[in-house]
């Protein structure tokens, strides 16, 4: 018996159907828009410069603080869903994203527009936990792994919506109207938000919580951290999400147009390129880990080791340019790196009750941004400091890798060894449940 098919035996399992996918959809909705926000920027780095006329390190800043706000808002994000709900933390996020966004238009010098892009961040922060946690309580057990590929699918979604139409908006239109006009996105999703979307169908409602006893927020961590899944999510999180987020959020433009000398136009289809690698990666991974969990690790740690051959090849190609074919691959693999990290919440998933799934899920989710942020930074510090030689400054994408794998190949068995455990616990669990 598969822990798939061990989950499908789960009391009170939610059934799922047209109205969980109805429902579900507005915190995707949410969600998309969270992501073409946050995206944005990548495809206004070099605007953003002369706008604010800033350098590298300056301008890297813009995601670094992005990134530090949405990772530093995982843990209490996931305790506000265990505790507020689903419903109630999306609709601070998108308040708050919508308001970044907006303020990030209207930024007349660069502090300020460090100020829209941390208040975009944050509530960014809120939407992608809380689209797990709204799927969770929607649909069975079983459908954990593809309801989180789909999510993060959609969020590619956004991505390609920043690649394709916010580029050319900004082009056509100037900064302003294209930032403010993109905001009114967040105030629709907004409105559907509160009139449609509920927590949690009639008849599963989660057990009563007593969130006001002494500690709470405490033990909800530790024992979150206790579980080696969590743990091991974290670091699956860690590893591979951050080259593909790097390269789209930001220096993925610049590398293109600057060191390898293409025009914005091909630069751009290579971005467009690395999102529908994901979407594809992102559906195939998910039906894969839906029906053969032992695939988590392998499909995981095969995703850092292409990603690192192809970075490799890449900067260490004779001559100032990479050929396209190796660009084309390079930007292939790097879809990979989305979906693949998304195999992080299936490891955290099993190791935690419905009570801790919000605080869990954040602990991983930080793993990925945390490496994102610290990239981000390294690069542009490496690119002042070396005259702008991006062969040095993205070498630093192997340092983080190593660190991810090792722990990766730490936590494995003890996390396989839990979740063995677990899995006969429930067995002789379901033996005895009276029918």
């Amino acid at each position: 018996m598969s822990a798939a098919a061990a989950e499908t035996a789960l009391p009170g399992d939610p059934p799922g159907g047209r109205r969980a996918a109805a429902v579900w959809g507005i915190g995707v909705a949410v969600y998309f828009v969270a992501v073409i926000f946050r995206t944005s920027l990548g495809v206004a780095g070099l605007d953003a410069a002369d706008r604010f006329d800033v350098n590298a390190s300056a301008l890297s800043t813009f995601s670094i603080l992005q990134l530090l706000v949405y990772a530093g808002m995982q843990i209490p994000v996931g305790l506000m869903v265990d505790r507020l709900g689903t419903k109630k933390v999306l609709t601070i996020g998108v308040v708050l994203f919508t308001a970044g966004q907006l303020g990030f238009a209207l930024s007349p010098s660069y502090g300020t527009a460090l100020a829209a892009r941390a208040l975009l961040g944050c509530g960014d922060a809120m939407t992608f936990i809380s689209v797990l946690r709204l799927g969770s309580r929607w649909f069975p057990a079983r459908r954990g792994p593809l309801i989180a590929q789909v999510a993060a699918l959609f969020g590619m979604a956004g991505n390609l919506v920043s690649t394709l139409v916010v580029a050319r908006m900004l082009h056509g239109m100037g900064w302003t109207a294209t930032f403010a006009g993109s905001a009114a996105a967040g105030v629709l999703v907004l409105v559907l938000l509160l009139l449609f979307l509920k927590d949690h169908p009639e008849g599963h409602e989660p057990p009563p919580a007593h969130h006001a006893a002494s500690g709470f927020v405490r033990r909800q961590i530790a024992r979150s951290w206790r579980e080696p899944g969590t743990r091991l999510g974290m670091w699956v999180h860690f590893t591979t999400q951050f080259p593909g987020m790097v390269f789209l959020l930001l220096w993925g433009m610049p590398f293109l147009v600057e060191a390898q000398g293409l025009s914005r136009e091909t630069a751009g289809l290579l971005l467009t390129l690395v999102v529908a690698s994901n979407m594809v990666v992102g559906l195939v991974y998910g039906q894969v880990i839906a029906r053969h969990h032992a695939a988590r690790a392998p499909l995981a740690l095969g995703t850092v080791a292409a990603t690192a051959v192809l970075w490799a090849a890449t900067l260490v190609h004779p001559g100032d340019r990479a050929p396209m074919w190796l660009l084309i691959t390079l930007c292939t693999v790097l879809g990979a790196c989305g979906p693949a990290s998304m195999i992080g919440f299936d490891f955290a998933r099993p190791a935690n009750p419905p009570e801790r799934q919000g605080t869990a899920s954040g602990i991983v989710n930080m793993g990925g941004f945390v490496a994102s942020m610290t990239t981000l930074l390294a690069v542009g510090v490496l690119l002042d400091a070396t005259g702008g030689s991006y062969r040095i400054a993205f070498s630093c994408v192997f340092v983080l890798q190593a660190l991810g794998t090792a722990q990766i190949l730490r936590l494995r068995a003890r996390s396989a060894r839990r979740e063995r455990e677990r899995l006969v616990a429930s067995r002789v669990e379901a033996v005895h449940v009276p029918v």
